[in-house]
């Protein structure tokens, strides 16, 4: 079991830390009824922070990040001689909890999507592990949600009897959600991405061999060409020029001087 600790990439904390290490702090936190925000970053989510000062405020805040995408990982073995021998990859992750959260009897929440997704993959969950206890399912109003609308939500979460909430809204709302959950629910809240669409089996995932080579986005970006154009063709090579100046110490990165956001910013 890795765990290691948080380490700087381009100015976000990302966790050097495996499966098991990751699965182990969540469990815990969730038997414990701790809150314990985490998520799974590639290299959109990662440039993301690096561009948002606000966004990167909230990503460090959040207690466990794992380096999801395979230039991820390399990253922090690069800067930081992290050791990781593979990623945390979060549709991966979310079936390694729960499975975990199947042995050790504790419910799940799952948020995000419309119904029809959440019910497809509700079933696709317990095929797998039949022992899972879905506590309960909330669809997204796919929009930004009022004061009263995140307190009802808030409300069903903590009401359900859950341990551990799942939420698929994208990157980065579903980091903005974890981070503004964090306090409210009081119990490992993990934003997973795509995990609900692929798990559901509306989206196809990357051959095993492009994942481990770090071609994912290349995959989804024949996927789906027309939304994915912008985050792949102009990121990923601002992500490698960035790595390299943090390498060389030629630009400085700092995690630690940023102010928090002024408003909440509620989805849902």
């Amino acid at each position: 079991m890795i765990d290691r600790g948080k380490h700087n990439l381009l100015g976000v904390g990302i966790d050097a830390v495996d499966y098991d290490g990751a699965v182990n702090r969540i469990i815990t936190a969730a038997r414990e009824r701790r809150p314990l925000a985490v998520s799974a970053l590639a290299v959109h989510g990662v440039m993301t922070g690096v561009l948002d000062a606000e966004h990167r405020y909230r990503l460090n805040k959040l207690d466990l990040v794992c380096p999801d995408g395979q230039p991820v990982r390399w990253g922090l073995n690069l800067l930081h001689r992290a050791g990781l021998n593979e990623r945390v990859y979060g549709p991966r992750l979310m079936l390694e909890v729960c499975g975990a959260a199947a042995e050790a009897e504790l419910p799940i929440f799952l948020f995000g999507g419309d119904e029809t997704l959440l019910n497809t993959l509700s079933q696709s969950l317990l095929e797998r592990h039949p022992a899972l206890q879905i506590a309960g399912m909330r669809s997204s109003k796919f929009r930004k949600l009022d004061a009263a609308e995140w307190d009802e939500l808030m409300s069903e979460v903590r009401d359900s009897g859950a341990r551990i909430l799942f939420v698929g809204l994208g990157c980065p709302r579903q980091e903005v959600f974890a981070f503004e959950a964090r306090e409210a629910v009081s119990m490992p809240t993990l934003a997973v991405g795509a995990a609900f669409n692929f798990h559901s089996g509306l989206l196809p995932q990357a051959p095993p061999l492009m994942q481990r080579w770090g071609l994912e986005w290349l995959f989804r970006l024949v996927q789906e060409p027309r939304r994915l154009w912008r985050r792949y063709v102009l990121l990923n090579p601002a992500y490698v020029t960035l790595l390299v100046a943090q390498k060389l110490g030629l630009r400085r990165f700092d995690r630690e001087s940023l102010e928090p956001p002024e408003n909440s910013v509620l989805y849902g």
